[in-house]
């Protein structure tokens, strides 16, 4: 096969294929003509999967990508703005979490829907650790205390303002405020060399954050734990990134102890018009 078929008896010669490619690879179709490959299609195609999604007729088949092998849009499944305002809004960091731990296959669907985040030049460069023993969070949260000791001594000009001698003091005295106790903790790792990287897997746990709303779980950006595990080379280490990989975020999973009931006010948006 080649890099795309255009099945003839479906295809409306629309022009919607062609006009919606990211790298225009696709001639449009003619009077007489479907859409074709430009020349070195193959070598500007990203694989972004636009051109099979966004045909209304099924008509458009990528070679790793066919219609059939897609999920369809339910029409039914859609929110109304309200609905997404709502959801948006009232999202919520989840810091108090039931001494429970949620099943494998659930933090499994969690990430399966924060994949599909968007991604620098459909590089999907992002990779996962899912931390799921409490007690490895814990060991590695002892770890993260390390780090800021050591922060605190060496550095410490450079982690001014971040409070760490607080969460020390916290940590000596049994509360843990790095990891929250949280059941879980989710990395989002990638190449240290690939530009695409650090933003991808910050957009894709994002995305994973408010999949844990939709699935009534709590979620909170572990950034203590991130830095620790990009720059503190025994914890680096424990964890075993690939060689070039690095911590680009992590995030603390659970069962919310506690619900919310009010939107909290935030500053009105700063607009600048040109």
């Amino acid at each position: 096969m080649n890099l795309f078929k255009i099945d003839e008896t479906k295809c409306m010669k629309d022009g919607i294929c062609s006009t919606e490619c990211p790298t225009k690879i696709i001639n449009p179709p003619g009077k007489n003509s479907f859409p074709t490959p430009i020349d070195n299609a193959e070598e500007f195609c990203i694989m972004c999967g636009h051109c099979v999604a966004v045909c209304p007729h099924g008509a458009f088949a990528h070679r790793d990508m066919r219609p059939e092998d897609c999920r369809e849009l339910s029409d039914g499944l859609s929110i109304s703005a309200s609905q997404g305002e709502q959801f948006l809004r009232s999202r919520r960091s989840m810091r108090s979490y039931r001494d429970e731990a949620v099943s494998r296959e659930i933090l499994v669907q969690l990430i399966d829907t924060a994949r599909f985040a968007p991604s620098g030049h459909n590089s999907q460069a992002v990779e996962w650790m899912i931390i799921f023993d409490k007690k490895d969070v814990m060991k590695y949260a002892e770890m993260v205390i390390d780090w800021m000791r050591y922060m605190l001594k060496e550095q410490p000009a450079l982690v001014a303002g971040f409070n760490l001698d607080r969460v020390v003091k916290a940590w000596e005295a049994g509360e843990d405020r790095v990891c929250r106790n949280a059941p879980h903790i989710i990395i989002a790792y990638g190449p240290e060399q690939n530009l695409n990287a650090r933003n991808s897997c910050i957009i894709a746990l994002t995305y994973l954050d408010l999949a844990a709303s939709a699935l009534k779980l709590g979620a909170c950006w572990a950034g203590y734990f991130a830095n620790a595990a990009a720059s503190w080379p025994p914890l680096s280490k424990e964890l075993g990134f690939p060689v070039g990989s690095t911590a680009f975020g992590a995030m603390m999973v659970g069962h919310p102890k506690y619900k919310y009931y009010r939107m909290p006010l935030r500053n009105e948006a700063r607009i600048t018009w040109k």
